[in-house]
């Protein structure tokens, strides 16, 4: 299926590894322009090679934390109207509320709330302006079934999605669509963190953790951050028009309830 968005440029946060460089991946081999975000200049020259290789499209690069103000003005510098905004940031540590302090909270709402505000804030116009707009928020499956040990998590990617369910709708008369991805377990650096802390917290070993937790999942596995991308890459199609202020939960059937 041709997603019919070669040509549109694109800015994918977070890009450098993982769940975002899967997006992007995905979007080049869609023949979109892509510029990838992320902190660490050497692991994104790492991502855009491997991309390149893989789909022909090289993506250019852009060294920015895009949780702060001066991270964003480099993006929308190296990109100022994007046709698509995939927002991604690493999400805050696992704990116990009970010790976390105020400046916690507000870090944890910085990266995984109003950063991805600001960036739809700094772009969306531009896109109803020119009658095309696909944005996507990866958040996580936690919004849908939260995680005791998430609570940053938690409170800062359900803030996003309210926000995300009142905006989408006054965007997609314009065929500006907003949409958010709610990965399960994937195979990434964060599951891995967050397997340490749950072993630690258990007892057991890192081994033990990570295969009751793959065993405990429908589908047996982890799933791929292909996978992901391939489904951040219909949701920004052109195809996918008539999609808004959804939340797709990609998580191997993991989720037990019916809604």
């Amino acid at each position: 299926m041709d997603f019919g968005i070669r040509g549109r440029k694109a800015i994918v946060c977070g890009a450098s590894k993982g769940l975002g460089k899967g997006c992007a991946l995905a979007l080049a081999g869609e023949g979109v322009k892509v510029f990838i975000v992320a902190r660490q200049k050497p692991q994104l020259e790492v991502a855009a090679a491997e991309i390149e290789k893989l789909t022909g499209n090289r993506p250019e690069i852009v060294v920015g934390d895009v949780t702060t103000a001066e991270g964003r003005a480099a993006v929308l510098a190296a990109c100022p109207d994007p046709d698509i905004l995939i927002n991604n940031a690493g999400g805050p540590p696992p704990g116990d509320f009970r010790n976390w302090t105020r400046e916690d909270w507000i870090k944890a709402l910085d990266a995984n709330m109003l950063a991805p505000i600001e960036l739809m804030k700094a772009t969306v116009d531009h896109m109803i302006a020119r009658k095309f707009g696909r944005i996507v928020n990866i958040t996580s499956h936690a919004v849908k079934q939260p995680i005791d040990m998430l609570g940053l998590s938690n409170g800062a990617r359900t803030g996003l999605t309210g926000f995300v369910a009142g905006l989408s709708r006054a965007t997609v008369q314009h065929n500006v669509t907003i949409n958010n991805l709610l990965p399960g377990t994937f195979d990434t650096d964060r599951l891995k963190s967050n397997l340490s802390a749950l072993a630690q917290r258990s007892g057991k070993s890192a081994d033990e953790t990570s295969d009751a937790i793959r065993n405990s999942n429908p589908a047996k596995r982890f799933g791929t951050t292909d996978e992901f991308g391939a489904a951040c890459a219909f949701l920004c199609s052109d195809k996918a028009g008539y999609i808004t202020g959804q939340n797709f939960l990609i998580d191997g059937g993991a989720y037990p309830g019916t809604f």
